[in-house]
């Protein structure tokens, strides 16, 4: 196959395919090498040079043997003998140490047997009968002198030890050689390496700006030509198979543009006629919210008064005529005064709903145990009827409005006391733990009748209730203020649908900043 019809990444890949087969080449010689330098280093510090200190020593003890015996050869005492005897024992301690040392050596470990050899045969010969001869007959001076037999066999056995140390100082010298030469051709192996990585990233380099820089260039010139309006250019591309596949996909891409110019100009017309329908629109409703808004705190606050005088009246008759006229009367009196009084807590829910968001002093730093703690503050007597019990610690800060979280978890702590299982102390535990976003997850857990999972969502409609008035009193906005509040400070609230014994409520708090005070709504 020609070459020069090779794909870019064929071609990348053969010159990556010869740099690394010639990079484990070198890597092979250069391991193999590496290992023969470390063994002959090794033989060299640690076997031949400990070796020649031997020598040092072994003629050492030699000459302690000869000095200790000349000594009680002079003065007859057997303590004279101690430094004979530890020399022998030290002798044959380096001969066996420098056997070790010398493994796989065969010239040298010979020149140590013979070593051994020539000082048995200096003891056998001259220091034992000269000792047994003196233990016999006594001290003689003349036994003292050394005779030339007795110095011929010393200085064998000195001469053996000086021609192993010369034998074994040259085959250190050698061994050293080869480390050195071991060496050097390390150094050309890794200099040869670099060239070989040099080289090849030099080729890679030109194969590139040929086959890719150039043609990609190129190639951009007359997109760029097209993209300047000449739509009718046709894009053409020399270079590897890969950028004129490209140039001929661009090319394409240019041909659909061109037909479907007319279209995209129309749907761009039509997408702008649709957002401006869309801003209008959601203009509309934000008006429209706002005006719901505006009516629903007008309309509850307009109604407190006429209310409050049904109310009044309703109650003034319950107890002047209370008793004084049938039964029927009095239970149709009860059922004027607990509908106006409904109808009471209905508005001043729906007022307090209505008001959040809209009568705002501003966020400030909120310490939510002090918030928890005045909200528990709320229901002393309920927990103390209930023998309820609220736990807390350690709940962060946060930026907010402190009336509406207190709000809030008056809400959920008194639904918490409300919807208890009969018989059972209410226990609610409130916690905290942050989250990777920095918000804060509070989550306020309690171990009463708990909520059916789907329920979940439509607790938190307003005035929504999933209990007769009868068994659970209420108006059914305090979850629907709860989610008002949450949702207001930048949050989120639900319902754990994994708890199982009683309710698990968790929101968030995120630390948002600082915003600008609203100015207070004027009075109705």
């Amino acid at each position: 196959m020609n070459p020069s019809s090779w794909s870019l990444w064929r071609r990348i890949t053969m010159l990556c395919a010869v740099v690394a087969g010639l990079l484990v080449v070198i890597a092979v010689g250069a391991t193999g090498t590496a290992a023969a330098n470390r063994s002959e280093t090794t033989q060299v510090m640690d076997r031949l040079t400990p070796a020649l200190a031997n020598t040092e020593r072994l003629y050492s003890q030699l000459l302690r043997q000869q000095s200790s015996v000349r000594t009680y050869l002079l003065t007859g005492k057997d303590s004279d003998l101690d430094s004979y005897r530890d020399a022998q024992s030290q002798e044959a301690a380096i001969l066996a140490e420098t056997r070790g040392q010398l493994t796989g050596e065969t010239r040298l470990l010979a020149a140590v047997e013979d070593i051994a050899a020539a000082t048995a045969r200096y003891r056998r010969e001259v220091t034992e009968p000269l000792i047994a001869q003196t233990r016999a007959n006594g001290v003689n001076q003349d036994t003292a002198a050394p005779t030339d037999q007795a110095r011929a066999v010393y200085n064998d056995a000195a001469g053996r030890i000086n021609a192993l140390s010369q034998r074994i100082a040259q085959r250190r010298d050698d061994v050293a050689g080869q480390v050195r030469t071991s060496g050097n051709l390390l150094v050309l192996l890794l200099i040869f390496a670099a060239v070989v990585v040099v080289v090849a990233g030099v080729m890679l380099a030109l194969l590139l700006r040929r086959l890719v820089t150039r043609p990609v260039t190129d190639l951009a010139r007359e997109v760029r030509r097209v993209a300047g309006g000449d739509y009718e250019y046709q894009i053409r591309s020399a270079g590897p198979p890969e950028l004129a596949e490209l140039a001929g996909d661009v090319d394409a891409m240019r041909r659909r543009i061109n037909a479907d110019l007319t279209d995209v100009q129309e749907a761009r017309r039509l997408v702008e006629e649709a957002n401006r329908m869309l801003e209008q629109q959601a203009a509309e409703l934000t008006r429209s919210n706002r005006d719901l808004e505006q009516f629903a705190y007008v309309a509850s606050h307009d109604l407190q008064e006429p209310l409050r005088k049904v109310a009044s009246f309703c109650q003034l008759l319950q107890r002047r005529y209370s008793g004084q006229l049938d039964e029927r009367a009095d239970q149709y009196i009860g059922f004027a005064v607990d509908g106006a009084q409904r109808m009471q807590r209905l508005i001043n829910d729906l007022l307090a709903f209505s008001r959040i968001g809209r009568l705002t002093n501003g966020f400030t730093e909120v310490d939510l145990n002090k918030v928890v703690l005045d909200a528990a503050g709320q229901f002393d007597a309920q927990r103390e009827a209930t023998e309820a019990e609220i736990i807390f610690t350690d709940l962060p800060a946060v930026r907010g409005e402190e009336p509406l979280l207190g709000a809030l978890f008056s809400n959920l702590i008194g639904n918490a006391i409300k919807f208890r299982r009969p018989g059972v102390p209410p226990r609610i535990v409130i916690d905290s733990r942050p989250l990777d976003d920095g918000e804060f997850e509070i989550s306020v857990e309690d171990n009463g009748i708990g909520i059916e999972p789907e329920f979940a969502d439509k607790v938190f409609v307003i005035f929504q209730r999933l209990h007769a008035k009868e068994t659970y009193p209420g108006t059914g906005i305090g979850l629907a203020i709860a989610k008002k509040i949450v949702e207001y400070h930048g949050g989120r609230i639900w319902i754990d649908p994994d708890h199982r014994e009683g309710t698990l409520f968790r929101f968030t708090l995120p630390v948002p900043a600082p915003v600008p005070a609203l100015a207070e709504e004027p009075a109705a």
